[in-house]
């Protein structure tokens, strides 16, 4: 086969399908999140042949939703202000434009990539490589934490497309290193994060090292209200979408179990022993908590990786490059990892420290579920956090539901890897449920108390969990420590009905 294309008798069709049959298919089930759109296929777009060639073997088949909306109109050169859910194709839906309207017959940059982190700069170019290995296109990545040398010399031979974080990016044009002066494409993934307080003066230098001519792309799951102040300012007329229905992805199914600061070391324990884990990542608020919860993970038997902002880059690199590809699988992280991460084997996110607002709360549980897949959400309560988790359900308008005593598998684990004897049991223990509830007279009164407390604004404690709001203690408290002589009642219950 030809590497621009059919080889001669060759149809399209048959090309296509060539191509296809060297990729694995991902037979998991999938959500409306990307399975809801019209039909279109990439040959629709006239894009380069090369570029279809790199998109049908990363395994794409047809666009997402937000992709059918996005690549059209930015092969049109039109500036565009795009939210959609994550891990539904956005990365893509920008990528695939970008690499159209390049021309690699220029050695000049001609598309910046702007992200807010290194771990995200680093997937974003892996992307791009994959998608135009055919096309002959060169992509740098540059992130602080790096030396400016070897960026020096990358950039003295041919770049088309600079994939990095702002402040390093910036640092390059200012010194005259990387020459943006005829750079006609601008993309800011993450844009909300990147018109932050933090971000936005360094956005603003930087925009002035582009021509006036220039394509500009947001892309995020969240616009807050200085992004109107921006658009204002430095985008035309820009093509306005929103996909975001609803903001929590479907595929995801979110509980939270109510537990004492002291025990969520112990319950996480159980959650282990009990979830179908694939991969998961375990969320913590702080560096330092990131580090304790590693070391207790390991000590307890599972392998586990951490990271966080305070490592080394070329730590956080092998980290996050090894985690990927399946070398181990837990990873506790900080809130590093929340934004725009895409690693497909993740069916489980566990927030072990509970976030303190909507927005972290949305990109943290979204790195399961990845492009319409099923997920888990799974977050441990503290006394302290109660009514914080009832206005992030307000906020997001979706439901956070009491850890039940068994989950279905079927919620989050890939039907191949399910067998047919754990299909029944859950099937069995589904009509049990239902049988007890109708004839328990007490059952119903507690289910109806329930969805009171909840109707009130209250989280619902579930009755097998209510000793552990008897006895507060403080969220600073760390969690590796015990008390010794308190009467914790009768254990074993309490760790059958963790998760």
């Amino acid at each position: 086969m030809s590497a621009s294309g059919p080889a001669p008798g060759q149809t399209e069709a048959q090309w296509r399908q060539e191509i296809q049959q060297r990729v694995v298919r991902d037979e998991r089930p999938q959500t409306d999140d990307v399975l809801k759109t019209k039909g279109n296929d990439f040959e629709d777009y006239f894009l380069k042949r090369e570029l279809l060639m790199g998109i049908f073997e990363a395994g794409f088949e047809r666009p997402s939703p937000i992709q059918e909306e996005a690549i059209p109109i930015a092969l049109t050169g039109r500036d565009i202000l795009a939210r959609a859910k994550n891990g539904t194709g956005k990365t893509a839906a920008y990528v695939i434009p970008s690499l159209e309207r390049l021309s690699t017959k220029k050695t000049h940059i001609q598309a910046v990539l702007l992200v807010p982190t290194r771990e995200l700069a680093l997937q974003t170019s892996q992307v791009c490589k994959t998608l135009g290995k055919h096309t002959g296109v060169e992509v740098m990545v540059t992130t602080g934490g790096t030396t400016l040398r070897d960026d020096i010399l990358r950039l003295s031979q041919t770049v088309h497309v600079l994939v990095g974080t702002p402040g390093r990016i910036l640092d390059l044009a200012g010194k005259n290193i990387a020459d943006l002066s005829q750079c006609t494409t601008f993309v800011m993934d993450e844009a909300d994060k990147l018109l932050s307080p933090e971000f936005t003066p360094v956005i603003e230098q930087l925009l002035s090292f582009l021509p006036k001519e220039r394509q500009v792309m947001l892309f995020s799951a969240t616009f807050p209200l200085i992004v109107k102040d921006f658009k204002d300012r430095h985008m035309v007329k820009p093509y306005e979408i929103n996909l975001m229905d609803e903001l929590t992805l479907r595929g995801v199914t979110q509980y939270y179990a109510f537990v004492e600061e002291r025990q969520k070391v112990h319950c996480l324990n159980t959650l282990f022993s009990r979830l179908q884990i694939n991969q998961s990542i375990i969320f913590c608020n702080s560096t330092n908590r990131v580090e304790l919860l590693a070391k207790k993970i390991t000590e307890l038997g599972y392998s586990c990786f951490y990271s966080h902002a305070k490592m080394l880059q070329a730590h956080r690199n092998r980290v996050f490059h090894d985690f990927r590809n399946g070398a181990c699988r837990n990873l506790v992280c900080s809130d590093l990892l929340t934004r725009g991460i895409d690693i497909q084997a993740v069916n489980v996110v566990i927030n072990f420290d509970f976030p303190k607002n909507a927005e972290t709360y949305l990109h943290r549980i979204g790195r399961s579920g990845r492009f319409g897949h099923l997920g888990l959400a799974i977050n441990l309560i503290t006394y302290e956090d109660r009514f914080n988790l009832y206005r992030i359900e307000q906020e997001l308008g979706t439901e956070i539901q009491p850890i039940p005593s068994t989950i279905d598998k079927r919620l989050y684990v890939a039907p191949s890897l399910i067998t047919e004897d754990e299909v029944n049991k859950q099937n069995n223990s589904g009509k049990a449920s239902a049988n007890g509830g109708s004839n328990n007279g007490n059952g119903n009164g507690a289910q109806q108390q329930q969805q009171r407390q909840h109707q009130s604004g209250a989280p619902v404690i579930p009755p097998t969990q209510a000793k552990f709001t008897q006895t507060t203690i403080p969220q600073s408290q760390d969690f590796t420590q015990s008390i010794a002589g308190r009467n914790r009642g009768p254990r074993q219950p309490q760790q059958a009905r963790q998760a």
